[in-house]
């Protein structure tokens, strides 16, 4: 059976992945185009429904991206977001303007229950506005089924070509019945049944590499992190001792993680396959030794990871392919998917390594968002904490020490790091034992750094001359913004006085505020 799927054409909205994400949290596949796709390939794709995202211009003006008359004609309902919305109208003889008023942020809107996009939504409902223009008139055969007190079409439909435009932003939580109305459009209008579930996913990816490998050998860098756990455990699952992994244990961890990561992927784990651990601490310390800039240090544990990597992937001798653990974010933002300017170019897209003899790359998680991702290493047994681990940046601690790194400077972070991590966890724990559910503060990632910084300090009797530990929490939706989490005082006063009692070398403990901007999350 072919799946069943929702395009999101993509004028280069901020929430264009959010869209992608509310439509499968509907339990149907989506995937992300830009608007200069060809009419022709759409057709192919052969979609349930269409939706037009929100952009940043203005579609009157010459130049801003638009779209045909024909993909309002293919029989397909198109659902047009925000600026989706008023290219929608004017392509199709309505009147758009610059407002008089500008609406942003959270408006009482107004809406005729009886549309199906607006079945089981309350009358008044409050949505999520953000709009320089807005719809003056509406295209013919259009019926306005939505208002504000400064917005005349908050959403217009016809009915009879399913075609329907809303002014607002559905997909962000502050519209508060906004998944209702996405769920009312694709499971509602475009009639998808919602096969799309993540035990589904699994079993098929499992039966494609199959076929794809066939009895080919695979190859897989394993770095412990969510990504590559997940894509190990799925091919694992798929061809068992045909796939190797290399784990490469820098020396930059977190405490115990290279013992974790052996534990659920080693000859005693719960996966079949062949697991290749390099202990590789001293040679990177040796390379390390006495850089202090923070790129160079980057640069040289990239580097050295390459070369480790090479010298193992030579023992095997040739592969057929190479695995990776790229996600679909990786693909959206390295310019592949949508519309969105190019944040970054991501490590597994597009510079592919030239030191491995293999023919070909194979991604199984490559249409995956980072909570899909999770949900389906849950599905393979994976355990908990390696699934919901937090985000740790690839080069490691080794930007998590300002300054040279040395076997001692790690050890007193990871000790550190590990005292920290284990009290906000056990306060989060309690207070969610109390109240039945996480408190407002639970940072989405905390972590301890050790800061180049040595201070005078009293012990015993004694004075010291110590380092000082820095904590960072944040809370974070993208981690494209962040501000300081507010743990309470209590927990970080004992966080400080068992890291000062237990970790050698450090007697000051500071609690970073800093937000992002200005700042960044990670230290360096």
């Amino acid at each position: 059976m072919d799946q069943e799927k929702v395009i999101v054409i993509d004028f280069g909205g901020q929430y264009n992945q959010l869209v992608a994400r509310r439509v499968r949290e509907c339990n149907v596949y989506c995937e992300i185009y830009s608007y200069k796709t060809d009419l022709e390939q759409i057709k192919a794709m052969n979609p349930k429904g269409i939706i037009l995202t929100g952009g940043p211009n203005s579609c009157y003006e010459e130049g801003a991206p638009t779209c045909t008359k024909e993909l309002f004609e293919l029989g397909v309902p198109v659902l047009g977001l925000c600026y989706g919305a008023q290219l929608m109208q004017h392509v199709l003889g309505g009147r758009v303007e610059k407002a008089p008023v500008r609406e942003y942020g959270k408006t009482e809107t107004f809406v005729d229950e009886s549309s199906a996009l607006f079945s089981n939504v309350s009358e008044k409902t409050i949505v999520w506005m953000s709009h320089f223009d807005y719809i003056s008139q509406v295209a013919p055969g259009f019926k306005i089924i939505a208002h504000t007190s400064d917005c005349p079409v908050a959403a217009a439909e016809c009915v009879e070509k399913n075609l329907y435009a809303i002014q607002f932003h559905p997909e962000v939580l502050h519209t508060q019945e906004g998944t209702k109305m996405l769920h009312n459009f694709v499971r509602g209008i475009c009639g998808c049944a919602g096969t799309w579930k993540m035990d589904a996913f699994v079993e098929n990816t499992i039966k494609e590499i199959r076929e794809k490998v066939g009895s080919g050998k695979v190859l897989l860098a394993l770095s412990g992190g969510v990504d590559s756990s997940v894509a190990a455990g799925l091919l694992s699952r798929a061809i068992g001792k045909q796939l190797t992994c290399v784990f490469v244990d820098h020396g930059l961890l977190r405490k115990n993680e290279g013992d974790e990561v052996e534990s659920v992927f080693g000859p005693n784990g719960q996966f079949d396959l062949n697991f290749i651990r390099v202990n590789a601490q001293d040679r990177y310390y040796s390379k390390l030794a006495g850089v202090t800039e923070p790129e160079a240090k980057r640069k040289i544990i990239g580097e050295e990871f390459i070369r480790v990597f090479e010298e193992e992937a030579k023992k095997i001798g040739a592969v057929d392919f190479l695995a990776q653990g790229t996600i679909y974010p990786d693909v959206v933002e390295s310019g592949l998917g949508g519309e969105s300017a190019v944040i970054k170019s991501h490590h597994n897209v597009g510079g592919l390594p030239d030191y491995v003899d293999f023919k070909e790359i194979i991604e199984p998680l490559r249409n995956l968002f980072k909570d899909e991702v999770r949900k389906a290493g849950l599905e393979l047994g994976i355990p908990e904490n390696l699934v919901f681990r937090q985000p740790f940046p690839g080069p490691g601690l080794g930007i998590r020490i300002i300054g040279e790194v040395t076997a001692d400077k790690v050890r007193i972070v990871q000790d550190a790091d590990y005292i920290y991590r284990e009290e906000v966890d056990k306060a989060v724990e309690a207070y969610k034992k109390e109240n039945g559910e996480a408190p407002s503060w639970m940072p989405n990632q905390y972590f301890a750094a050790l800061t180049n910084m040595r201070s005078v300090g009293v012990m015993g009797d004694e004075r010291t001359y110590d380092y000082a530990v820095a904590l960072r929490a944040v809370n974070t939706i993208d981690f494209m913004t962040a501000e300081s989490a507010q743990i309470p005082f209590e927990v970080l006063q004992t966080v400080m006085s068992r890291i000062i009692n237990e970790v050698r070398g450090v007697n000051r403990v500071f609690y970073d505020l800093t937000s992002k901007p200005p700042g960044t999350i990670e230290f360096e």
